[in-house]
């Protein structure tokens, strides 16, 4: 039976859904480089949104505790933390075994093997490994200590209460440290499967590697992962100077943008007849994305620094702030002379200080350079939301954006959008334009709303920029809201 002709015949709908915005990146997000063996060098870093799990994993005595700890004990408290590997030292070839469910993980499918077998290869040696009796253990670990027994120091199991997992590591380090999945042996019980030791099961094979310097330890870690902003150490062995100075001039001149924080515990930095510090040579070369504190107490103690920062919401009303006057929960205030105190100070070294009015306080909040670390942090936020909300510009029109003055209308105003963001949230503000004036603006200029951006007409754009599709170029005259330090009050009194 007919049911009629179709309506799209003469009324055709289509639905056109725009892409989904791109994200700005997380300007709050901490980088924690640690050397404990926890995290394999395959998998390298790990995100963590609270304290609890970094316990979970390193305990509450390693370093990259320490400085977790510290990083979520201000507040208010951020709320994204990342640990990466760094291989201070070789490192062994390791299997990390299948995630066992509670029902792989009952005791009696381990007590039932009397005569365990399977195969693995260590180094580049299939082990053989024959009449495992695990009808005796009380526990897991038990399982584990069995496993260890019969690979005869050649690699050592260990059961991960917290991963629920097995995991084998080569005794030996270095680049022919390896391991294989483990595969079933024709003679006794398979046991490769119940360990969850098998391709289908575990995780790829880690090899082992040579002892890395700092530097290729932050250079994989940045090929690793975009997600990361800033940057600090957290080992039991501090590393060099030199090798501190190098991940310094990587991340000066790095194409994504971060930032770099060392805590200077050697007192040598009070000493102003001392120039050759960390603090001096940072300075020296007027680095602006590495910063420093000088604390006796705590090797850890920027991360209390970057988790007062890393609060700040950009997309919030008033929300920037300044970091001296902040608090630094966890770590203990330095108590300097009047020339200690100005000695930092010249060397752009911060420190958190008594005061003899019964106050605590970071200062000065400056990077190495001299710049203020609320500038640096946030002109690299506002870098990012213009470059971001002109690309979804581009990205999310249906059709184009044309090649037009009207076309350069939009981009003008889509940057003019995000700079007002930058008025809300309290990074610029409206001042006078002390610079290089160009289009419409002069020096002198008072700017009231805080910014001013220009472009040029379509007309005077040359044959080859416009057959390459360029836009003309977008400038933009920014006001710093800047933050009071200090302030001169004087009191006249008559009587």
């Amino acid at each position: 039976m007919a049911t009629g002709l179709a309506v799209s015949d003469v009324v055709n709908v289509t639905i056109n859904m725009s892409p989904i915005a791109a994200p700005t990146r997380n300007f709050g997000a901490l980088l924690i480089l640690g050397s404990s063996d926890v995290i394999d060098t395959g998998q390298r870093i790990r995100q963590y949104s609270g304290v609890d799990g970094v316990v979970q994993d390193f305990g509450s005595s390693a370093p990259e505790y320490k400085a977790a700890a510290l990083f979520f004990s201000q507040a208010p408290q951020p709320s994204i933390l990342y640990i990466g590997r760094w291989a201070q030292a070789a490192t062994s070839g390791v299997l990390n075994g299948g995630v066992l469910s509670a029902a792989q993980q009952a005791l009696s499918n381990f007590t039932a093997i009397t005569t365990g077998s399977m195969k693995i290869t260590v180094d580049g040696t299939v082990k053989t490994l024959t009449a495992i009796n695990l009808s005796a253990i009380t526990n897991l670990n038990g399982a584990a200590d069995a496993l260890t027994t019969a690979l005869a120091g050649f690699a050592t199991v260990t059961w991960n209460s917290i991963q629920q997992r097995f995991i084998v590591k080569s005794a030996t380090t270095g680049a022919t440290s390896t391991l294989s999945y483990a595969t079933a042996h024709t003679v006794g019980t398979d046991i490769s499967s119940l360990f969850g030791l098998t391709s289908a099961m575990a995780s790829p094979p880690v090899d082992g590697i040579a002892a890395e310097t700092l530097l290729a330890g932050v250079q994989a870690l940045a090929n690793q992962s975009g997600d990361w902003y800033g940057l600090m150490e957290a080992t039991s062995t501090a590393p060099t100077d030199d090798a501190r100075m190098d991940v310094a001039a990587y991340i000066e001149a790095a194409s994504k943008s971060r930032i770099y924080g060392v805590t200077i515990t050697s007192s040598q930095v009070l000493d102003p007849a001392i120039t050759n510090d960390l603090a001096s040579r940072l300075k020296a070369a007027k680095y602006k994305r590495s910063f420093t504190q000088y604390s006796s107490s705590s090797p850890y103690a920027v991360a209390s620094l970057y988790g007062r920062a890393f609060t700040v919401n950009f997309n919030g009303n008033n929300t920037t702030i300044t970091l001296k006057f902040k608090q630094e929960p966890g770590v203990v205030a330095e108590s300097l002379t009047e020339t200690q105190a100005a000695t930092l100070k010249s060397k752009n070294c911060n420190v958190f200080v008594n005061y003899d009015n019964a106050t605590a306080i970071i200062q000065e909040g400056v990077m190495a350079n001299g710049y203020f670390f609320d500038e640096v942090h946030g002109t690299d936020w506002l870098q990012n939301a213009v470059q971001t909300d002109v690309w979804n510009l581009l990205y999310q029109s249906l059709t184009k954006v044309p090649q037009t003055d009207e076309g350069t209308h939009l981009i003008v105003t889509t940057v003019e959008a995000t700079l007002s963001r930058a008025v809300t949230n309290g990074l610029v503000a409206p001042g006078v334009w002390n610079a290089g004036g160009f289009g419409q603006i002069k020096q002198g200029d008072f700017l009231p709303k805080g910014f001013y951006v220009y472009a040029q007409l379509v007309a005077t754009q040359s044959q080859a920029d416009r057959e390459a599709r360029k836009s003309v170029p977008i400038q933009a005259a920014i006001k710093l809201a800047g933050a009071i330090h200090s302030t001169d009050i004087a009191i006249n009194v008559n009587r």
